[in-house]
């Protein structure tokens, strides 16, 4: 490694390690005045606070920035070179332009990878911590999540040939309002169960199904039997049945990938969400090469604005990042938008103006 390379990552990384520790300590201080009445009411002292949510929190923050603040660290730094001419020296010297930015695309490696490994195993950890806080203190406590009351219908495939449908459960009494069960022999129904209700049974682990209706059919006959309350086994235990909207964030990519497979399986619909957020874990880190290139090659040009021309560009280039990438995960969980190009479509548009921007830059 040159003195040139060392010189250059060790402004890259020390900018963004200042630039990131400030943005979460102003992310902090605003959410704790925002939820200061919500740790009152919880009871908890700082300590308790600090380990059972900002632990959590501080990660949260870290992951939804890294790449934004890794585009600011290097537009701030590369436009303080330029405006010292140093930029102009090394080009001088005879260092060709490609070899100048090699020691911002390695330093952009060694973030994206750090980025992949949080993405990964550290960042669900932590949302976690943060998530069960906010289910146990916050939500709880919020009218709107009271009025949704916890019940919810479910459309599920027990295994290749059972449907089942689940209406209005309860995850709290861990009971139904309705319960319907089919099964199937090639296209043809030949079994059938309804119930009024549907509960489980901690003690044996089973489901109990009460005023069940049980259908045999047989060709042409059917046979109808009536049962005031029924066992019932089914590979589908109450934690499949509970909706957590923060279960994407919490688990580790190998979890979220088994996840994904087991819902696929059952039949289940609306994963999107949880495949965009699978696909996205693997597009972040990209995008951190991708942006700090972008950066580097804006902010090399010495300007009669300076940094703060360069600053602005950075800040415009990144909420137009930030919307493509909140839209298409938009159109991909409401539309039909496929989940791995929603995740890399802010890759693919700014890896297109970055070679635009790197061909007409002045070398």
């Amino acid at each position: 490694m040159k003195i040139l390379d060392r010189y250059i990552i060790r402004n890259f990384l020390v900018t963004f390690v200042f630039t990131i520790l400030a943005l979460t300590v102003i992310s902090v201080v605003i959410d704790s005045s925002e939820k200061a009445d919500d740790f009152v009411k919880s009871g908890l002292t700082s300590s308790e606070i600090i380990t059972k949510y900002y632990i959590g929190f501080v990660p949260f923050i870290i992951s939804m920035i890294f790449p934004l603040m890794v585009f600011i660290a290097v537009i701030y730094f590369t436009s303080k070179l330029a405006g010292r001419s140093e930029i102009v020296a090394i080009l001088a010297n005879g260092v060709r332009y490609r070899r100048f930015l090699r020691p911002y695309f390695a330093g952009s490696i060694m973030l994206g990878a750090l980025l992949l490994y949080c993405n990964m195993y550290v960042f669900p950890r932590g949302n976690g911590i943060r998530s069960d806080f906010q289910l146990r203190y916050i939500d709880n406590n919020s009218s709107y999540y009271a009025s949704q009351g916890g019940a919810n219908t479910f459309y599920l495939k027990s295994d290749t040939n059972t449907y089942i449908a689940i209406r209005y459960y309860d995850t709290t009494t861990k009971m139904s309002g309705g319960f319907f069960l089919q099964k199937l022999r090639g296209n043809k129904v030949f079994y059938n169960l309804r119930g009024e209700s549907l509960k489980w049974d901690t003690a044996k682990h089973i489901w109990k199904v009460q005023n069940a209706i049980e259908r045999e059919i047989n060709g042409l006959k059917e046979t109808v039997k009536e049962v005031p309350l029924m066992d019932l086994k089914l590979s589908i235990t109450p934690k499949d049945l509970r909706r957590d909207e923060y279960l994407k964030d919490k688990l580790t990519t190998p979890e979220l990938k088994e996840f994904i497979h087991a819902e696929e399986m059952r039949g289940t619909e609306g994963l999107n969400t949880y495949k965009v957020e699978y696909y996205r874990r693997f597009a972040t880190p990209v995008s951190v090469i991708i942006l700090t290139l972008l950066g580097a090659v804006v902010a090399s040009r010495k300007t009669r604005g300076g940094r703060g021309l360069h600053l602005a560009f950075g800040i415009v280039a990144a909420a137009v990042f930030v919307i493509m990438d909140r839209f298409s995960i938009v159109f991909s969980s409401k539309g039909n938008l496929h989940p791995m190009l929603a995740a890399w479509i802010p890759n693919l548009i700014f890896t297109v103006v970055t070679f635009g921007v790197y061909r007409k830059a002045p070398k």
